[in-house]
């Protein structure tokens, strides 16, 4: 390597020091003469080693760099063919970010707290969102302790976090490939096969989480099920129990799932889960409540939900005769005050209309709980809400282009206040958003698990963010939940 130290490439950038090696690749540190800036040149050399994989790879990585735009990324600057001591090859120059990796940071005796951990993941996810959201979506595939930088302290922060190494990057538009990428231990059981999706990137960024954690590699600690068995790893440096708590822990088993329908898929999704004041127990709702009447209709292609009659409740027993004696005398004198309406008769409806109204409200709510079934249905082009009595589907209440849906809204029990500045109690209710119309799926008796336990499978099946209290609704604004993808594939 001593033979390219002070070499001059392209007439502009003077070799320094070199920063790392692999096979038939070199990375450097190089001053642009033009600008006098340090930057980075990585070198793919045409040599025994050499691959059409390799440079096809290459040659994706600079195409990439060129389309980004995120200060926590290396950004794209040149590209052109050298010929050197080593041989023939490519160079690919692009910012250099001056500070170290995450795992030399490790090498260094670093450790970290929960509060630094979770601000790393913090950052990640956002670097990721921005990746996985563009189009087509941008799979990095190689996350790893080597490949984030980190900044020194500042204030709270542990730091700012840079994603760097993108030659290993896969755009969801190139389809599968048979080329294994990545790095063992980091790389979910799909990537060994070829096949990556945005989660793929999310249980790389778990286990490198959990390595930050633990000190220790995740293929050095023990497995259950082939899934990383972290809770009671013992730190090589800490010689200590990891602490971390029961909702740090439980997101960093979802995001490494080993089968990628239970891990979670998008970013946004994660970073949401990671900032709700309810996080551990985000993840405890996985199977329908005992004793829920609630029918789900779960395929590729149509998601169903129905919400059956309640059935006879006790307030019934008030509420009927009630229901029936307004609603006799409103009739009885709702007909008469018609058949006189000229004759005085006028005074009589405008008196019996309030009983009357209040019974209409009451047999409709009767018959709502006993007869009326609700259903949400999402298919591969509307999402729509309607009402069944005794089965056959009558009307429908709202339907909405399955494009616009953008999130679910699990709103707690609350209070608000109204026009006079009183508090009044706002029920706990379950909201499904498409752009500005709401799918309120919910009623009286639909118990908190039963909505958990939905909110989980919507966010499932769309791979969507849901906002689990007013405070996590906020973050989610903060963070821009952007609009779902729809996975067109899923229909063909």
């Amino acid at each position: 390597m001593e033979l390219l130290i002070d070499r001059v490439l392209n007439q502009r950038y003077q070799i320094q020091s070199l920063l790392g090696r692999q096979t038939g690749r070199r990375t450097f540190l190089a001053q642009d003469l033009q600008t006098e800036r340090s930057v980075v040149l990585k070198l793919l050399l045409f040599g025994v080693d050499f691959t059409w994989d390799d440079l096809k790879l290459f040659e994706r990585e600079a195409e990439v760099l060129r389309s980004l735009d995120l200060p926590t990324i290396p950004k794209y600057l040149d590209c052109f063919d050298v010929d050197t001591e080593l041989g023939k090859g490519f160079v690919l120059v692009q910012t250099y970010i001056e500070a170290k990796s995450l795992q030399n940071w490790l090498d260094s005796g670093r450790t970290f707290s929960e509060d630094e951990l979770i601000s790393i993941a913090r950052q990640l996810l956002t670097i990721l969102d921005y990746l996985h959201n563009r189009q087509p979506a941008v799979i990095h595939r190689d996350i790893k302790p080597s490949n984030i930088l980190l900044g020194d302290r500042s204030g709270n922060s542990p730091g700012q976090i840079y994603l760097v190494d993108f030659g290993s990057v896969k755009t969801a538009a190139g389809g599968s490939t048979i080329t294994v990428v990545g790095t063992y231990g980091y790389m979910p059981p799909e990537q060994f096969g070829g096949h990556t999706s945005p989660a793929s990137d999310l249980y790389a960024l778990g286990a490198t989480i959990i390595c930050l954690a633990t000190g220790q590699h995740p293929s050095e600690l023990p497995h259950r099920d082939m899934q990383i068995d972290f809770v009671d790893a013992l730190s090589e440096r800490l010689h200590q129990r990891v602490n971390l708590s029961s909702g740090l822990t439980n997101w960093l088993k979802s995001l490494t799932e080993i089968s990628i329908d239970s891990r979670l898929k998008s970013a946004s999704v994660a970073l949401l889960a990671l900032t709700a004041p309810n996080m551990p127990e985000i993840f405890t709702f996985q199977r329908q409540p005992l004793g829920s009447k609630v029918k789900l209709k779960n395929t590729d292609r149509v998601f169903e939900i129905s919400i059956p009659p309640n059935g006879f409740h006790w307030s019934f027993i008030i509420t009927i005769p009630i229901a029936v004696f307004l609603d006799g005398v409103a009739l009885r004198c709702i007909v008469p005050g018609l058949l006189n309406f000229s004759s005085g008769g006028w005074m009589l409806l405008l008196f019996m209309s309030p009983f009357a109204y209040v019974g209409i409200i009451l047999t409709r709510m009767i018959l709502s709980e006993l007869i009326v079934t609700r259903t949400l249905r999402i298919d591969e082009s509307e999402i729509s809400l309607s009402l069944a009595i005794f089965g056959l589907r009558c009307f429908t209440l709202q339907t909405a282009p399955r494009q616009y849906l953008n999130r679910i809204e699990l709103v707690p029990f609350t209070y608000t206040k109204d026009a006079e500045g009183d508090l009044v109690p706002v029920l706990p209710h379950l909201n499904i958003w498409a752009e500005n119309t709401k799918f309120c799926l919910d009623n009286f008796y639909l118990t908190q698990p039963e909505r958990e336990w939905l909110v989980h499978e919507l966010t499932e099946w769309l791979d969507l963010p849901h906002l689990a209290t007013a405070k996590a609704i906020r973050t989610a604004t903060e963070i821009t939940v952007r609009n779902a993808k729809f996975d067109s594939a899923r229909f063909l």
